[in-house]
């Protein structure tokens, strides 16, 4: 492809609402362009980087044996019924009407659509294990579309689904997804860490998330400095924690504590460590169907409180703050609630390191009263895992310390056994001739969000820094004076061989100022640029490598079987 042909408006502009790099070179280098909130044309570059990146995605998941199909963008809206997810997905999924007045979504993904298809074409075990998926449109009602390609509400994503006879065989093919993806991120030339995370609005039993490291990650992501344990700090775990300081010694009874709301006043007031306190945090849990209940946590005033683990414990859509009227009428009084004394028809949920424990002080429920001598031992309520991990917390798995980093989520793989096959009535005959539920699994990679993620990686100060997998071409072939006769042929000849040996490659031939030429290749990131120049005449040319700028002069003899030796 020649410049003078290709669509390539680069601009010296940044983009009024673009903070990361990777929106802000992708709109500058002309590889994407904004249309409305969220939504993003691809132009010529940006479209050929997305097709080289997905074809990596496809290349390495055909190997390991999925198949690829293409599901309809739009969606009948009976099939996230009756997989219960049609209101329980919330405001993120677009629903509309079609001219009949029939429910349609627009799909943010595919499970329903996806067992339906298996449902009427896979009758018999024999038939199994199955592992189908699509690189395709899909659309989520983003709340607040931000950073480009990072956070749109159109994006292209590779979803795939398998279907087993067992949760073994399940739990087999998860673990070669996990290969897979290990190897399409590798060939894409990123630093990437594998979490343990949180299903979500997916469902399942167990996910891993894929994540990017880069400091402009949405995600915080809690890491070992020891070994090679990470998580998604809604799904992250920590060792148990003790306390060295001596718990207070007290019998059971009511305390007068006026004006003491905080843990940290109630620290200072009875000067005892925050381990041996009770945090009470009251949150309404928004139901399915409009319905909602208060649900109390408790956990130790040493500890916060994570709120997707919360809200999971909860069994809710969502957690939202209450106000101290809509407390006082429920029967509790705001700063001095506590797990002991909980009014008829409020939900109790507690922190697994509450379960047994003793020599606690606690909220009594009444206006400046706290109850001191707290022993837990006989509560009957929910235990669960509440507590957000902190940095300096033990690892779960060795010695080490936990710490927070930055992730950008490029792959999520999950476990769902029956979630949806369940529900959607996809069955199978067994080897017993029994009807039972596809035991599945559920894999995506964000596509388009990988472009993104690739530059918040590799870039400078002067734009795009591409892979060798990712770029929307391997060379480009910079004529330093297109007027030139000589350069231009020369250029010409060599664009032809390199071509002739497989290689993408751009020639510039432009008549525009080799500083300008030169500023938009540092600018649109291509690996290589071979410059013609005056040192044509000595026959040489020079090479030079995108990432750090470096410079080498080589000589022109046999120049195609050289450049294409060190570009492949």
């Amino acid at each position: 492809m020649r410049v003078t042909q290709l669509l390539v408006p680069t601009t010296k502009e940044t983009p009024n609402d673009a903070t990361l790099p990777s929106h802000i070179f992708l709109v500058r280098a002309g590889f994407i362009q904004g249309v409305g909130s969220g939504l993003y044309n691809f132009l010529p570059l940006g479209k050929r980087s997305l097709d080289r990146v997905q074809r990596v995605v496809k290349e390495e998941l055909d190997k390991a044996g999925a198949q690829e199909v293409s599901l309809g963008f739009v969606t009948p809206a009976s099939l996230w019924r009756e997989s219960g997810r049609f209101d329980k997905y919330g405001k993120e999924l677009l629903r509309f009407k079609d001219r009949k007045d029939n429910d349609f979504v627009l799909g943010p993904t595919h499970e329903e659509m996806m067992v339906n298809l298996v449902k009427g074409s896979v009758k018999s075990y024999k038939e199994l294990p199955l592992n189908l998926y699509q690189i395709n449109l899909k659309f989520r009602d983003e709340i607040r579309p931000r950073f480009g390609l990072m956070r749109g509400r159109e994006f292209l994503m590779k979803d795939g689904y398998s279907f087993h006879v067992s949760h073994e065989d399940m739990y087999r093919e998860f673990c070669l997804m996990e290969e897979t993806y290990k190897k399409i991120f590798t060939r894409l030339g990123l630093e990437f860490r594998i979490v343990e995370a949180d299903s979500g609005a997916i469902g399942g039993s167990g996910s891993k998330e894929f994540m990017v490291l880069a400091e402009s990650g949405e995600d915080t992501i809690v890491v070992c400095d020891s070994c090679e344990y990470g998580a998604n700090i809604e799904a992250a775990v920590r060792a148990p924690k003790g306390c060295e300081v001596e718990p207070p010694e007290a019998n059971y009874s009511l305390f007068r504590t006026p004006d003491t709301t905080t843990i940290e006043q109630l620290s200072e007031f009875f000067k005892v460590d925050p381990y041996y306190l009770v945090k009470t945090v009251a949150k309404r849990a928004l139901l399915d169907d409009g319905e909602s209940k208060i649900v109390l946590f408790a956990l130790r005033g040493s500890d916060e409180l994570q709120e997707t683990k919360a809200t999971n414990a909860a069994k809710a859509n969502e957690l939202v703050d209450i106000s101290a009227e809509e407390l006082e009428k429920a029967g509790l009084i705001a700063g001095y609630m506590g797990p002991v004394i909980v009014p008829e028809g409020i939900e109790l949920i507690c922190d697994e390191t509450l379960k047994g424990a003793a020599n606690l002080i606690c909220g009594a429920n009444e206006k400046d009263y706290h109850i001191v001598g707290v022993d837990l031992g006989a509560l009957e309520c929910k235990f669960s895992d509440l507590v957000a991990v902190a940095e300096g917390d033990g690892c779960p798995h060795c010695n080490g310390k936990l710490g927070y980093t930055k992730g950008i989520e490029v792959g999520h793989i999950f476990q769902l056994g029956t979630r949806y096959s369940d529900p959607l009535g996809a069955n199978f005959l067994d080897e017993n001739g029994k009807s039972v539920p596809f035991i599945m699994g559920t894999y995506g990679i964000g596509v388009s969000r990988l472009l993104a993620a690739i530059i918040e990686q590799h870039h400078d100060e002067n734009g795009c820094i591409w892979t060798r997998e990712s770029a929307p071409f391997d060379l480009t072939i910079i004529v330093s004076n297109a007027k030139d006769e000589e350069q231009m042929n020369f250029a010409l000849s060599i664009y032809e061989e390199l071509r002739g040996k497989g290689l993408e490659v751009l020639l510039d031939d432009s008549k525009e100022r080799f500083g300008f030429k030169m500023k938009n290749y540092e600018l649109i990131g291509i690996p290589y640029g071979l410059i013609i120049g005056k040192n044509l005449a000595d026959g040489s040319v020079e090479l030079v490598r995108r990432e750090g700028l470096v410079k080498e002069t080589l000589s022109t003899e046999n120049l195609a079987e050289v450049v294409a030796g060190k570009l492949c």
